[in-house]
């Protein structure tokens, strides 16, 4: 898929998908939404009205508040791919976040997956 086809997905689309992923093994929504809020920095309110938008991940990661500038913590493989090795600063963005909701289906302590 090419990366502009990829930006253009809405993120109120994508949400869903993750909290199924997460919920799917156990997780919660409070718990989802407290990774999506700690990497990107969005107040509760402010990811429930992304959630409810339309905004496509362009904007979505272009509006986010405060991008946590611990999230080149993040590394490792997701989708068969090196986290850190991603060129494109969005589709980086992009797979960090898939990289932190693997970690919470997977069952990490949110404590590791929030790199405290």
């Amino acid at each position: 898929m090419r990366l502009e086809k990829i930006f253009a997905i809405q993120w109120a689309n994508l949400y869903p998908m993750y909290l199924k992923k997460a919920e799917a093994k156990g997780r919660t929504q409070s718990e989802l939404d407290q990774v999506i809020r700690w990497l990107t920095g969005y107040t509760a309110a402010g990811l429930r009205k992304q959630n409810e938008g339309d905004a496509d991940l362009e904007t979505f990661y272009g509006k986010a508040p405060k991008y946590n500038p611990n999230a080149a913590l993040i590394t490792g493989m997701v989708c068969g791919v090196r986290v850190e090795d991603v060129e494109h600063p969005l589709m980086r963005q992009i797979r960090r976040l898939d990289k932190l909701v693997d970690e919470l289906a997977k069952g990490k302590p949110m404590e590791k997956i929030l790199r405290g």
